[in-house]
C-alpha cells in the first residue's frame, strides 16, 4: 500500500490540479457514475466533537473510497490539532487497498477548489475585494481557490479571535500572496467592501447581517456542515438571487441555513438554480444580483482528488509503499 504524506501532497498537488480533478468528479457525477452515499456523522457531545465517515465510489474510473475525518473543536487547547483526516482509496475493479493518505489538507483542498468553481461561475468577473470570516484551517484554500479565478486587489479578514486573523495575514504573506491583507475588528466591515465574502466558520449562529450585504455580492458557505449550524441568516436567504449548492442530497440533510430557511419563510429547496454538477451552465445573470455558493461537502469531492493525488504521487515515484 502506498501512504502519502500531507507534506507530499503539499509539495506535488496544487489548488489547480484540484480544480481540474473536481470538475472530472462533477462531470462523471452529472453521467451518474458516481456511487455516494450518505455520510454518517457521530457526534460527541461530551467533547462538542464529530466524527464524520464519507465512502465513496467512481464508476468511470473503477476506484472507490472512505474518509474519516474527526473535529475536535476543544482540541488546541492541549496543543493539538481541531481537524483530523485519513482516506483509503481502493481498486474498484479488484478490491484491493492501494493507497492511505492524509485527508485534512486534501479536505481543505477540495473545500477550495469547489468554491473557486463556483466564485468563477458566479461571482462578477471584475470583484477584486475577498473578505474571509472564519480565519481557521480551511480558510488558506479558500482564498487560494479564489485567487486562481479572479485577479484580487485586498483581502480583508475577520475572526473572532483577533490575533489569530492576524497570524493568518502573517501567513498569507508568507506564502507570496502580494496584495494588500487588511484585518478587521466586525464582520460587518468586511461585508459592507467585500465583492467576494468566504465564511468558513463552524457557527451556530450567522455570523453577519444579511441587510449589510451589498448589491453584486458573491458569498461561499462552507464552514457549517451540521443542521444547527448557520452561518448566514434568513434575509441573506431571501435577498440572493441565486443560490446553488455543491450536493443537493447533502445539502437537504446538512446545510443548516437552508434547512432553518424552509421552516420559518416560504424558502424551498426547490429554489436551488442547481448542483455545483450543472457548473456549465451556471452564469451571473446581471452585475447587481447577490448569489450565494452553499458546500457541505460530499464524499466524492473527496474521491476524485485523492485519485488525482495518487496517480501524480504514482507518477513523481513520491509517498511510502509499506506492507499491510
Amino acid at each position: 500500500m502506498l501512504i502519502i504524506s500531507k507534506t507530499e501532497i503539499q509539495a506535488h498537488y496544487s489548488i489547480s490540479d484540484a480544480i481540474k480533478d473536481i470538475k472530472l468528479g462533477l462531470d462523471a457525477k452529472k453521467s451518474g457514475k458516481i456511487v455516494n452515499p450518505h455520510r454518517t456523522v457521530i457526534s460527541l457531545p461530551k467533547y462538542q466533537a464529530s466524527s464524520l465517515y464519507m465512502p465513496s465510489a467512481d464508476l468511470s474510473s473503477d476506484i472507490a473510497s472512505i474518509k474519516v475525518v474527526s473535529i475536535f473543536p476543544e482540541n488546541p487547547k492541549q496543543g493539538k490539532k481541531t481537524t483530523q483526516g485519513v482516506l483509503l482509496l481502493t481498486d474498484a475493479a479488484t478490491g484491493e487497498h492501494i493507497c492511505m493518505m492524509d485527508a485534512s489538507y486534501l479536505t481543505r483542498l477540495r473545500t477550495g477548489a469547489l468554491s473557486a468553481i463556483a466564485t468563477d461561475k458566479l461571482a462578477r468577473a471584475n470583484a477584486k475585494i475577498l473578505g474571509i470570516i472564519g480565519t481557521g484551517a480551511m480558510a488558506f484554500e479558500q482564498v487560494m481557490g479564489v485567487l486562481a479565478v479572479r485577479e484580487l486587489e485586498k483581502i480583508v479578514l475577520y475572526n473572532r479571535t483577533l490575533e489569530k486573523a492576524v497570524r493568518f495575514k502573517t501567513n498569507l504573506l508568507a506564502s507570496g500572496v502580494d496584495i494588500p491583507v487588511r484585518v478587521v475588528n466586525r464582520s460587518k466591515e468586511i461585508v459592507q467592501v467585500a465583492d467576494i465574502i468566504i465564511c468558513s466558520t463552524r457557527s451556530h449562529e450567522p455570523v453577519f447581517a444579511g441587510k449589510d450585504l451589498q448589491p453584486g455580492t458573491h458569498i461561499n458557505g462552507i464552514g457549517s456542515f451540521l443542521p444547527s449550524m448557520r452561518e448566514v441568516d434568513l434575509v441573506t436567504i431571501k435577498r440572493a438571487t441565486q443560490i446553488v449548492v455543491d450536493d443537493l442530497s447533502s445539502a437537504k440533510e446538512e446545510a443548516g441555513e437552508l434547512i432553518y430557511a424552509e421552516k420559518q419563510s416560504d424558502f424551498n429547496f426547490w429554489d436551488i438554480v442547481g448542483e455545483l454538477m450543472d457548473y456549465e451552465l451556471l452564469s451571473r445573470s446581471s452585475d447587481d444580483e447577490i448569489t450565494f455558493f452553499k458546500s457541505v461537502g460530499s464524499a466524492y469531492f473527496d474521491l476524485v482528488v485523492a485519485t488525482g493525488i495518487y496517480k501524480k504521487a504514482i507518477l513523481l515515484s513520491c509517498g511510502q509503499i509499506v506492507e499491510i
